[in-house]
């Protein structure tokens, strides 16, 4: 088949998040498919990446969108009742070269990632498309909410909610909506009655993140990962650091907190010290999964599932997480991660671990069991690649 992709981001390099997934999902669907990719550009180090995305895609369209043009777009949210996640990503030129390349191309599917790409083909009827989302975002901005913030912030993530409930209704123009854990679907499908749902999960790479004859005889490493300018992940480090960390220290003193993650805003550089270490980008995170001795995900909002905790329990490290993408992964508490959401109860898993190299084990190759039958980027692909065969009436 003939596929295009239409990416909010570059998909590379793939490090985390929605980049981590169109690269993974295309450098295995190309072997049996031509793929192109349409994509915005948001700096020069973008448009640096267009020779390594070659290799994957046959063609490459960058759509040039600077950061000052996209908020300059949102200020239109004053007169405009779209999310400002859509306005955000709105772009006549986008518009314009995706028409040429419709025009010039005739696709058998298009896939759609997330959201705020969505308004860009909702009224093309005569091309199959797939609309994929990473989580679903009213549902993250409905479990925001609840998290204390200041008066002025609660009035916005409110009003944003709001626009995102509204908007996700475009799911019902495309033959096909994806999200990334049953949880998601299931909350769509209950507020929207959407019909045409399915689940695609998010994936590892098990040649990257392999279980690699993980040591568990060391106590001492605690890793958060992420990027670390992504308000769900700079909530989490502070609320371990100060609520949770401190109960920990009381059963193990020597226990270092690692936060591990690009971009750290400053919020998160005030917790470094001489027992939290901020890290900043680190190249090889496979190397330091493998030097913790628990991984930690206290997420107090979000959806979807989370990569740090699936990419870990690939490495057999076990992991301590909040509910936060938990139901997503259809394992029981303790099958490579434990889920508390109780500060007190979350410190209590987390010393027991720390306490039992027995236990850690256990926890951990159980994770790794998971996810090599049900979460290895292969499968994934090979799911997405149905979906679209589907919806280009191949099978």
């Amino acid at each position: 088949m003939k596929i295009l992709f239409l990416a909010n981001r570059v998909p590379y390099p793939p490090y985390r998040g929605d980049k981590l997934k169109i690269f993974n999902l295309a450098t295995r669907l190309k072997e049996r498919h031509e793929l192109h990719l349409i994509t915005f550009a948001q700096n020069e180090e973008d448009l640096s990446y267009k020779a390594e995305l070659e290799k994957l895609f046959t063609e490459v369209h960058f759509v040039y969108l600077p950061g000052w043009r996209s908020k300059v777009n949102c200020l239109a949210a004053a007169w405009d009742q779209r999310p400002l996640q859509v306005l955000y990503f709105n772009s006549q030129e986008m518009k314009d070269r995706l028409s040429a390349l419709l025009e010039k191309h005739r696709y058998d599917a298009v896939h759609v990632q997330h959201l705020r790409m969505s308004p860009y083909l909702a009224e093309r009827k005569d091309i199959p498309r797939i609309l994929d989302l990473p989580d679903a975002f009213s549902l993250y901005w409905e479990r925001r909410k609840k998290v204390k913030r200041n008066i002025l912030v609660s009035m916005f993530e409110n009003l944003e909610q709001k626009r995102v409930f509204r908007y996700e209704r475009i799911l019902e123009e495309y033959n096909m909506s994806l999200a990334c854990s049953v949880e998601d679907i299931n909350y769509l499908k209950e507020h929207h009655r959407t019909a045409n749902l399915c689940l695609l999960p998010n994936g590892v790479d098990l040649t990257t993140f392999a279980l690699r004859n993980h040591d568990y005889s060391h106590n001492k490493t605690l890793l958060f990962t992420g990027n670390m300018d992504y308000a769900p992940n700079v909530d989490a480090v502070v609320h371990f650091a100060t609520n949770i960390l401190p109960e920990i220290r009381k059963a193990h003193p020597n226990v270092k907190f690692i936060i591990g993650g690009q971009r750290p805003v400053q919020k998160v550089l005030d917790l470094a010290c001489d027992y939290i270490i901020v890290t900043g980008f680190i190249k090889d995170l496979a190397a330091t999964y493998n030097e913790a001795s628990v991984v930690v995900a206290p997420l107090r909002f979000g959806a979807g599932t989370q990569n740090k905790v699936l990419e870990a329990m690939a490495m057999g490290v076990p992991v301590v997480c909040s509910n936060i993408g938990f139901a997503g992964l259809g394992i029981t508490s303790g099958e490579g991660a434990i889920m508390q959401t109780d500060p007190m109860m979350f410190a209590n898993s987390v010393s027991e671990l720390l306490a039992s190299a027995t236990e850690r084990e256990r926890v951990g190759k159980a994770g790794a069991n998971v996810i090599r039958t049900r979460f290895d980027w292969d499968i994934i692909a090979a799911q997405l690649e149905n979906y679209l065969m589907q919806v280009a009436g191949k099978v």
